[in-house]
C-alpha cells in the first residue's frame, strides 16, 4: 500500500499589496507568514498544503508530523487534528495518487462553478472603494468587510454604495461589536436603506441566542453566524441566525455542511490564504449543496502567488479545478523567492500608533488593534458614534511621538485636543 515517506516544511514571507498592507499592519501584520507542507509518497506522488496565518489555532504539532509518516494519505486526510496545512497536503496527495480531482474524494459534485467574494479589513472608505474597484475589475460581485465602532459606518456606506454598481453586494461583519440589540437594532435598521447590503455577520454577541433571535425579527437583511459558537444545535433550535460561516478542518466542515443542508440553512466557507487555499476551497464548495453564499479566500491581497494557474472569476463565480489533487501547479521559484526562516508570528508590528478621533474633540491613542478590541468590547467607549474616525499616526521622529508611543503600550491615552 502506498505510504507517506517524508514531510518537508517551508516558511515563506509573502508581502501584501499596498492598500491591504497599510491597513492590516495595525491588526494582522502576521498574515504575511505561511507554512507550506509537502508530503512525498513512496510512489513519488507529492501533495502540498499551506498553513495560512489566519489559522494559528490549527497549528501542525510535532505529534501530527510523526503520525502521518508511514500512512496512506487517504487514511489520515480526514483527521482535523493534523492542522490545516498538513491535512490539505494529505488531501492533495491522496487524490493525486488515484489521478482524480480532490472533490471526488469528498462527496458528490453538485456544481461546476462556485460563488466567491472579495474581502478587506476595516479601513477608510477611500481604501474600501479602491478594493471594490479591484474586485470589480477581477470579476467579483460581492465584498465583505468589517463594521467597526472606530469608523463612521453610515458615512462609509454612504460613500461606498454611491460608487458601487447596483449588482454589487456588500456583507458587513461586526465580529460581535454591536454587543446587544439595543445598540445594533437601530444602527442596522437605519443602514438597511442601502440596497447593496446583503448580509450582517455576527452583529451582536453570538452567545446571546435570545438577543439574536429578537434582532432577526426586526431586520430584513439576513444574519450570518460562525457555526458552533455556541453549539450548532442551539443556534439552529433557537433560530438565532439565517445562515452560517464554516471554517476549520474538512471533517468538521463536511459534517457541519450536511447538518445545515438538513435544516436548509445557507452558509459560506471561510478558508483564507494564497490561491492554493482558494483552489482547495473550491473542491469543498463543489460537493456542499448549501454553500450558497460567496466563499472568502483572501488570496487577492498578496502581491504574488505560489500557484501557477490564475484564479479566474467571472460574474462572481470560479470554476472547480478538474486536474488531479487540488488541480494546480506549485510555482517553486516563487516559493524560493519568499522563503524565510521559521519564526513566531510578530504582533504587534513595531512602530504602530493609532488614534481615534471623536466628534467631541477627544482623541484616543492605542498601541495596536488588540488593545482597541478589548477597550471597545468592555464598553469603555461609545459604540458607532457618527463622525468617529481611526487614523494611523506615522512616526515623525519627534520626542512627542516616541513618548506617546511608549505610554500607550500600557494603556490607552486620551486627550482633548
Amino acid at each position: 500500500m502506498p505510504k507517506i515517506v517524508s514531510l518537508d516544511e517551508i516558511w515563506i514571507d509573502l508581502p501584501l499589496k499596498e492598500v491591504p498592507w497599510r491597513n492590516m499592519i495595525r491588526e494582522l501584520p502576521h498574515w504575511r507568514l505561511f507554512q507550506l507542507f509537502k508530503v512525498t509518497l513512496d510512489t513519488g506522488h507529492v501533495g502540498v498544503g499551506e498553513m495560512p496565518p489566519y489559522y494559528t489555532r490549527f497549528e501542525v504539532t510535532d505529534d501530527a508530523r510523526q503520525r502521518v509518516i508511514g500512512k496512506h494519505p487517504a487514511e489520515v486526510m480526514w483527521d482535523d487534528t493534523l492542522g490545516c496545512g498538513l491535512q490539505m497536503a494529505c488531501c492533495d496527495a491522496a487524490a493525486r495518487l488515484i489521478d482524480a480531482p480532490l472533490w471526488s474524494l469528498l462527496g458528490e459534485k453538485v456544481r461546476d462553478r462556485a460563488y466567491v467574494g472579495w474581502w478587506a479589513i476595516d479601513m477608510p472608505v477611500e481604501d474600501w472603494i479602491l478594493e471594490c474597484q479591484e474586485g470589480l475589475d477581477n470579476g467579483y460581485t460581492t465584498f465583505k468587510s468589517k463594521a467597526r465602532p472606530w469608523f463612521d459606518l453610515e458615512n462609509q456606506l454612504t460613500k461606498l454604495c454611491a460608487f458601487l454598481p447596483d449588482h454589487f453586494k456588500v456583507d458587513m461583519d461586526f465580529n460581535d461589536f454591536g454587543l446587544d440589540p439595543a445598540i445594533a437594532r437601530p444602527l442596522c435598521k437605519s443602514l438597511e436603506r442601502f440596497k447593496h447590503l446583503a448580509i450582517w455577520e455576527s452583529p451582536i454577541l453570538q452567545e446571546d441566542l435570545q438577543g439574536n433571535r429578537e434582532l432577526r425579527q426586526h431586520l430584513s437583511v439576513p444574519i450570518a453566524h460562525h457555526a458552533g459558537r455556541p453549539e450548532l444545535a442551539s443556534q439552529i433550535e433557537q433560530q438565532a441566525c439565517d445562515g452560517f460561516v464554516i471554517e476549520g478542518g474538512i471533517s468538521w466542515a463536511t459534517k457541519t455542511a450536511a447538518t445545515l443542508a438538513t435544516f436548509n440553512k445557507p452558509f459560506w466557507l471561510q478558508w483564507t490564504g494564497t490561491n492554493l487555499t482558494a483552489f482547495f476551497g473550491l473542491h469543498l464548495q463543489a460537493v456542499m449543496t448549501h454553500c450558497r453564499w460567496p466563499a472568502i479566500h483572501c488570496h487577492h491581497m498578496y502581491i504574488d502567488q505560489i500557484v501557477q494557474e490564475p484564479f479566474v472569476v467571472e460574474n462572481g463565480m470560479a470554476s472547480i479545478p478538474a486536474g488531479p489533487g487540488i488541480g494546480v501547479t506549485i510555482d517553486w521559484d516563487v516559493v524560493e523567492q519568499y522563503r524565510t526562516q521559521p519564526q513566531a508570528r510578530p504582533y504587534p508590528h513595531p512602530g504602530v500608533l493609532l488614534r481615534v478621533d471623536w466628534p467631541s474633540g477627544t482623541k484616543s491613542y492605542f498601541a495596536h488593534t488588540e488593545q482597541m478590541w478589548a477597550y471597545f468590547r468592555a464598553s469603555c467607549a461609545p459604540a458607532f458614534v457618527p463622525g468617529v474616525h481611526l487614523v494611523r499616526v506615522d512616526d515623525d521622529g519627534s520626542d512627542e511621538w516616541r513618548g506617546l508611543h511608549e505610554r500607550v503600550q500600557n494603556a490607552p491615552v486620551h486627550t482633548n485636543g
